[in-house]
């Protein structure tokens, strides 16, 4: 299964180059921390080999031994996974859901810096995410020269043009999923040419389309909001550098259209999965784009920390989006979190890390009804942009994997096919 292959050898890359990246930041260490950073880093890095002897000769999974707040949850979590009837009792790497430990070795992966002070808030992905921005730089430059000048003339803009101007940026950041580091064991992903001269020949590829359905929401949001009201959009953010860029352009036509009057952004309380978005990557990103000598660049820079002052946009993080729970338990985890998205108006959801947790990660029949799938989760209408990326989807039409599979065995995990998928909710 595509599940073996990711633990069988992506994982492992993935922990060799965070071994690497430490033992290249050694002098780094030593000159902020003497001595103490060198002796921290060699802790870490024996800590990271231990950790990937472990997942390669599929020992059990252990609990967690740090004071982090979420420590106790993941212990709860291992003892479950121990109960569960049909399991084998002991859970180890080779054994268990994928979702699960792969969840669980970048936890361990926190671990490692975490319990090695002075080290402990370096971020050993941040190198490959900086790397991803700069090197689609093309592409956000493109993207930002195209929507400065449709904000030129959006007020004048009909209901018509606004859906198809919607729709395309909803088209950018889906496929803006595809810029995904850890899909490539951090090999280069970043979108190297504009993203909007091939939207055109990319829509056969999404397998279901719902933008129609989330345009009305939107468009009926708007009409029926009072004074008291707003209307509000969550984005829960998948990967930093390209894909963030599309994710911020679409939530500035959000608020610019008033199809929206605020948008809160959800992203990663620890590094996490290679790319996604933490909150220094917001930020640096959003500072990276004002700074640029590029003038469209800079206007959507500083156009965004403008929106995060006067708060109609909003960065959370929450630890409950970094550990192994499906969103189905939510409610009873982290009811803090489900209250809060019961506030908005449209969940959107990004990428396929988002889509497994959706969906319970499961080997579903294709044809199963995606709201069958989210097994209770409908805190408030919501809509999963991905592309393809992990053998799980629902919602098809009946015959539609099926056929695809008879022609391409690796349609579900080569990121060529996205969808669009809404559901919404009670």
């Amino acid at each position: 299964s595509f599940a073996y292959v990711t633990i069988k050898d992506r994982l492992p890359q993935i922990l060799t180059r965070v071994i690497d990246t430490l033992h290249r930041h050694k002098n780094e260490f030593f000159e902020e921390h003497g001595e103490k950073g060198v002796e921290a880093e060699k802790r870490a890095i024996s800590f990271l080999s231990k950790l990937r002897n472990e997942l390669q000769t599929d020992k059990p999974v252990t609990p967690l031994e740090d004071e982090l707040p979420d420590a106790a949850l993941w212990n709860q979590y291992l003892d479950y996974q121990r109960n569960l009837p049909n399991g084998n009792g002991e859970p180890s790497w080779f054994q268990s859901p994928w979702l699960y430990v792969e969840c669980y070795m970048y936890r361990r992966i926190h671990a490692a810096l975490v319990q090695n002070p002075p080290i402990d808030s370096f971020d050993v992905f941040k190198e490959g995410k900086a790397q991803n921005f700069f090197e689609s730089q093309e592409a956000v430059i493109a993207l930002c020269t195209y929507f400065q000048e449709l904000l030129k003339n959006i007020k004048d803009l009909e209901e018509k043009q606004l859906q198809e101007e919607l729709f395309k940026l909803l088209q950018v950041s889906l496929w803006g999923n595809k810029c995904d580091l850890s899909f490539s064991a951090g090999e280069d992903s970043s979108q190297k040419s504009s993203p909007l001269q091939s939207l055109e020949n990319m829509v056969p590829y999404i397998l279901v389309n719902d933008m129609e359905k989330v345009w009305s929401l939107l468009v009926n949001a708007k009409k029926n909001r009072t004074e008291r009201s707003n209307v509000r959009v969550d984005i829960i953010l998948d990967n930093a550098g390209f894909e963030l860029v599309s994710d911020l352009v679409l939530a500035d036509f959000l608020l610019s259209s008033k199809l929206a009057d605020e948008v809160y952004f959800h992203g990663k309380s620890i590094p996490w999965y290679v790319s996604d978005t933490t909150k220094h990557d917001f930020n640096w990103t959003i500072k990276q784009l004002g700074s640029a000598n590029h003038m469209w660049m800079s206007r959507c820079g500083i156009n965004w920390e403008g929106y995060l002052k006067k708060g109609v946009w909003v960065f959370r993080d929450h630890m409950f989006w970094t550990l192994p729970h499906d969103f189905s338990s939510m409610s009873e985890v982290a009811p803090d979190l489900y209250a809060e998205l019961q506030k908005s108006n449209l969940l959107l959801f990004k990428g396929d890390l988002n889509y497994r947790k959706l969906t319970g990660d499961r080997k579903w029949e294709y044809s199963v009804p995606f709201h069958q799938a989210l097994n209770k989760f409908h805190p408030a209408p919501l809509c999963s942009l991905r592309t393809l990326k992990s053998d799980t989807q629902v919602g098809l039409k009946p015959g539609q994997g099926e056929q695809i599979q008879a022609s391409e065995s690796e349609w579900m995990v080569s990121g060529k096919y996205g969808v669009v998928q809404f559901d919404a909710g009670l």
